[in-house]
């Protein structure tokens, strides 16, 4: 088993997440499924409190990088969007 290293950027809630969060936090108290369409919105997964998930793997911003020994990723930070609040970057195997 391998493991991959990954990073996710979060913008703050905007009011569509409000808003699907609120579908989502209601289905969940009654115990039912949300609508597709919310759980598309959230990719099957529960809400994250941090907000709205970016791609920032393989943007001009981050970059994947190596040298003879070592390997992860290099972030620009001064070409970061403004509106990222958050940057995550885990693991997984």
């Amino acid at each position: 088993m391998g493991m991959s290293t990954h990073i996710q950027g979060f913008k703050a809630p905007d009011e569509k997440w409000k808003a699907m969060k609120a579908v989502w936090d209601g289905c969940e108290a009654a115990g039912i499924e949300p609508p597709e369409e919310v759980s598309d919105y959230f990719e099957g997964e529960t809400p994250d409190e941090r907000g709205v998930e970016v791609n920032v793997s393989d943007t001009d911003y981050c970059k994947e990088w190596s040298d003879d020994y070592r390997s992860g990723y290099e972030v620009d930070l001064r070409e970061l969007p403004s509106d990222l609040t958050h940057l995550r970057f885990y693991n997984s195997w």
